[in-house]
């Protein structure tokens, strides 16, 4: 079962290149986010056309996530649990069910967290992007905890804008008071990561130059000045069935490109 992540930076405007990547990566599931439509108006006919099922949870102009799947898909959820209050879509879950059988997947797009508000003690000031981007990750651990308890294979992937360390930046130095950075983001990050997940991508792959993200100014891509945003992490029995993973980096250097590129695993499903 192949399984990618991609944020797409609108739908409307890069249906296109979704297609054409689909065709030629053929992943099983492909979990999106910044869909940036309303659940109407995403264009699931084009999607559907090319034998998968769609599931969204979208929100006008900004955020939105959506899976798309070849397979049959049970228990779609959408919203992350924690606070009611919360409207903005970032995270939905379905089970997916494959020839050997089931994984739960959860598709995030995590808070950006800019601009960074600190009060004098250095804490995130209530009310804030960074505070919120905390909060949302809080909430996260918890869901990943209820899922962990389960112990069944599952996977949550996404755009987490988290940049774990120095070495997943082509500069890092530019990045040190970013929201993306800053050692309170890396450290709830870590919290996730400890309770026992596999972050799929280093499982594989070590060392600096990997990215899946390069900005739309000053020549980022042309110049390789990219940072890893966009990761996979694999509960316990999730991470046994691991194969393969990939980064379809090429597709960045095309007409019309997301700022992102896809993310994908291969399970023994």
């Amino acid at each position: 079962m192949k399984i990618a992540t991609f944020n797409i930076n609108g739908i409307k405007a890069r249906h296109q290149a979704l297609v054409d990547w689909l065709k030629e990566a053929e992943p099983d599931v492909a979990l999106l986010q910044e869909i940036k439509s309303v659940d109407e108006g995403f264009p699931r006919e084009i999607f559907e056309e090319l034998g998968y099922s769609v599931e969204t949870h979208g929100q006008k102009s900004f955020n939105g996530v959506a899976i798309l799947s070849k397979l049959p898909l049970e228990d779609v959820t959408r919203g992350l649990p924690g606070d009611e209050s919360d409207e903005q879509a970032r995270w939905i879950e379905a089970t997916v069910v494959g020839d050997k059988g089931a994984v739960r997947l959860c598709g995030l797009y995590l808070p950006n967290g800019n601009p960074v508000e600190l009060d004098d003690a250095g804490q995130p000031v209530e009310g804030g992007k960074y505070a919120y981007k905390l909060s949302w990750m809080a909430r996260m651990k918890a869901r990943a905890e209820e899922l962990l308890a389960l112990e069944e294979p599952f996977v949550m992937a996404g755009d987490y804008n988290i940049i774990p360390q120095d070495e997943d930046a082509a500069k890092p130095e530019a990045w040190r008071g970013d929201a993306l950075a800053l050692p309170q983001s890396r450290e709830a990050f870590r919290r996730i990561l400890n309770l026992g997940f596999t972050e799929a991508f280093r499982a594989r792959v070590q060392g600096p130059g990997h990215y899946s993200f390069w900005d739309y100014q000053a020549g980022a891509w042309q110049k390789n000045n990219g940072i890893r945003i966009d990761h996979l992490l694999l509960s316990p029995q999730a991470a046994d069935l691991l194969r393969d993973v990939g980064i379809d980096k090429e597709i960045r250097g095309r007409d019309k490109p997301s700022d992102h590129v896809p993310v994908w695993i291969t399970l023994d499903l």
